[in-house]
């Protein structure tokens, strides 16, 4: 929305508009003329990665989100200030102050929590200025990291516990050491390319002691499996100059083994907690420093969903007041042996990541797929953070209300409706948003045709049609086309309305549509993935630990994309490479991938942008992160999909989720990629990184047509409006 830019945007227009499309880029100034705004949701946050706090002040606390960057607070939460913001280190896996001297910190990147959207990690940061300024220090390519840990004796002594990347094999993982405050590194445990550091923890009475917790797991698009021959748990009593593995003859369980958390007791070092995952999983205890152990709990479910949490903590000055973090928060006060629920269901939001707790043992911060939760009172009561932006979009959506809608679904946070802009004083509220739909929000968009309504769709393809006036939801998700056929929905399904009848459109294998606001579907294509069987096997996922959630679902569609031009027009794109392509509504359909040159074969098509111009046109985003290549593969056709142009130039790093064309002028194109938003004004030629805003996955874009804002979805750090973008047109 205009918001009164002035005479200075006018002369920036002028010259953007007098520029030729070979030297066409963003005149100096711009981006921060052309700021962006955050406009939420706060009130129900986002994954956290990890927390950690100052000992001699508690007040003092650094956040790192999921994939929202680095945190910090200074007056115990009530007002926060971002440090990352400028910096590739959107996913947090951990954060480590050093205790004699707090302004040192180190932050590791890439979530430890290794589910199917997991962030991903550029290597370790480090500020000696409290969060100002920040370098980075390497391992760039290990994937992700799960803990730091520096010597208390001598800051220039660091250890780091790399996971390394789980979609392919590597050697970049293992624990790494330096002795020169990370100028150079030593990888000092390293067992196999399957093999990372799942936990590492310091002995507080002797800092070249240290216990690892090796662990092997690899995930694939269709599969993950937690477990292996390499996974096992390593001591050190040198510093990392010789480690030994202990075996079942030292007390731990005699299966094959996957993830393990461990956790020194404070207030006595020889007292030592391991959650180990194992065929049956155990809570183990040492009582000789990590030497020997012994089970102290075996009961079912005692260690839930490893690969997501798997942690366990102590409190500092209690060795038998214990916590195990998962699903719930539970806890015991008998070194483990009983356990009751101190955050449940009904408490906080669910799926804890991080747990920090005071030296006093009475300040704990806990972060979640919610946020973050504060007590003062040793756990007696928690408050919620309400004002940290964490939101993780997958997409985004806006209406032609006065003022607009903006539409999104949030990772385990439901779908919301919120304004882009309000008429009542002191800005945007959390109260302005309004949920619409449960569960992992995914594509939400209001009914073109009846604006009370919309649509909105959680994991798997569960979608529900939402009334705004009345709050009703209905389950409207189709079914199969017969009894024999069992539908695949990818995770994140896709899902799309018709410009031209307000028809939507929702992907299995087949795209179904329903004329009828979901009434009644029907299915107007044949299988368009591969269907290859081999990549069905996301029932049996999980290795040790079964974990058939569906988000390894495969062989689906991911992607939607009618004509804005043209009726009839609709381009498909799947997880497992193929890109679809009917011209006359559905009875025929091409298979145009085989045209496209310079991208693996079975990259995922997330995103695809039908040109607002041409119908023969089309912008497509290819994705192969998930096979452990982090390329960016951007590609046009003009001849509907019968040859390609890829849009790569240097300026791109790192993978794109989404590109959109702008509604007046066909040469401005916006991208979003893992690390932040890129426009070019040459229809692809030469791209510029919006330095605006912070660089963070951004998974949606939409020109308001009516308005020309910018609404950016990120995925970590909520939504954004830029306002008025005409200067670029």
């Amino acid at each position: 929305m205009r918001r009164g830019i002035g005479v200075a945007l006018t002369i920036l227009c002028a010259a953007v508009l007098g520029a030729t499309p070979t030297s066409a880029q963003l005149p100096p100034g711009l981006v921060e003329t052309l700021h962006a705004r955050s406009i939420g949701p706060t009130g129900m946050s986002g994954r956290v990665g990890a927390i950690d706090g100052v000992d001699a002040n508690p007040d003092i606390l650094y956040v790192g989100a999921a994939t929202g960057g680095v945190w910090k607070t200074t007056d115990g939460g009530i007002t926060w200030q971002p440090l990352t913001d400028k910096l590739p280190a959107a996913s947090v896996g951990s954060i480590t102050v050093y205790q004699p001297n707090p302004d040192l910190v180190w932050v590791g990147t890439g979530e430890r929590n290794r589910r199917n959207s997991a962030g991903v990690g550029t290597g370790v940061y480090r500020t000696l200025d409290g969060g100002k300024t920040w370098t980075g220090m390497g391992l760039e390519e290990t994937g992700a990291i799960d803990q730091i840990l520096l010597d208390p004796r001598n800051a220039d002594v660091v250890y780091v516990g790399a996971l390394g990347n789980s979609w392919k094999d590597s050697e970049d993982r293992g624990v790494y050491k330096s002795t020169d405050g990370g100028k150079t590194w030593a990888k000092i445990l390293y067992v196999n390319p399957r093999t990372g550091a799942g936990d590492m923890v310091m002995d507080p009475s002797n800092p070249n002691h240290l216990i690892v917790g090796m662990w092997e797991h690899r995930r694939w698009p269709w599969f993950f499996k937690s477990g292996g021959a390499g996974s096992g748990i390593y001591t050190t009593y040198d510093g990392g100059e010789t480690w030994k593995r202990l075996t079942a003859k030292d007390g731990l369980p005699e299966s094959e083994l996957g993830r393990t958390g461990l956790d020194f007791s404070r207030s006595e070092p020889d007292v030592v907690y391991a959650l180990v995952e194992a065929e049956r999983s155990a809570l183990l205890r040492s009582g000789d420093g990590g030497d020997t152990w012994s089970v102290v709990n075996r009961t079912e479910n005692i260690d839930g969903r490893p690969f997501y949490y798997g942690q366990v903590r102590v409190d500092p000055k209690n060795a038998n007041h214990v916590w195990i973090v998962e699903s719930p928060i539970n806890e015991s006060t008998d070194g483990g042996k009983t356990f009751h629920t101190l955050l449940g269901f009904n408490e906080v939001h669910v799926d804890h990541h991080a747990f920090w707790i005071s030296p006093d043992g009475k300040v704990i911060a806990d972060g979640n797929d919610g946020g973050v939760y504060i007590s003062r009172n040793g756990g007696g009561s928690f408050r919620f953070v309400q004002n940290l932006p964490f939101a993780q979009f997958y997409h985004i959506a806006v209406d032609m209300d006065t003022p607009y809608h903006v539409y999104g679904g949030l990772q385990d946070n439901g779908s919301f409706v919120g304004p882009a802009v309000t008429w009542h004083n002191g800005g945007i509220r959390m109260y302005d948003w309004d949920e619409v739909a449960f569960g992992d929000g995914m594509a939400t968009f209001p009914d073109p045709d009846h604006p009370r309504y919309g649509f909105s769709s959680t994991q798997n393809g569960d979608i529900v049609r939402f009334d705004g006036q009345t709050g009703e939801r209905k389950v409207i998700k189709p079914a199969a086309p017969d009894t024999s056929t069992e539908l695949r929905f990818n995770w994140n399904a896709g899902m799309a309305a018709d410009p031209f009848d307000g028809s939507i459109y929702l992907g299995s294998q087949f795209v179904h549509k329903s004329t009828d606001m979901g009434v009644t579907w029907t299915t107007i294509s044949p299988d368009l993935t591969t269907d290859d069987p081999e990549h069905q096997k996301y029932g049996e996922s999980g290795g040790l630990t079964g974990d058939a959630s569906g988000a390894e679902a495969f062989t689906s569609i991911v992607a939607i994309a009618p004509s804005p031009v043209k009726a009839g027009i609709l381009w498909v794109g799947t997880d497992d490479g193929n890109l679809q392509l009917t011209r006359d509504g559905g009875r025929t359909w091409t298979d145009v991938r085989a045209a496209v040159a310079g991208v693996p074969s079975g990259t995922w098509v997330p995103d695809i942008e039908p040109s607002r111009f041409d119908s023969a046109t089309a912008y497509v985003v290819f994705d192969d992160h998930r096979r452990g290549n982090n390329a960016p593969y951007v590609q046009v056709t003009r001849d509907f999909g019968k040859s390609w142009t890829s849009l790569v130039t240097s300026d791109l790093d790192y993978f794109m989720h989404t590109v959109e064309q702008d509604p007046v002028n066909p040469n401005l194109l916006f991208l979003g990629s893992e690390f932040g938003m890129y426009v070019s004004l040459d229809g692809g030629k030469k791209w510029t990184l919006w330095s605006g805003m912070p660089r963070v996955p951004v998974r949606g874009i939409v020109v308001h047509p009516r308005e020309k804002d910018l609404v950016i979805a990120t995925h970590g750090r909520a939504a954004w409006v830029i306002d008025d973008i005409r200067p670029l047109e």
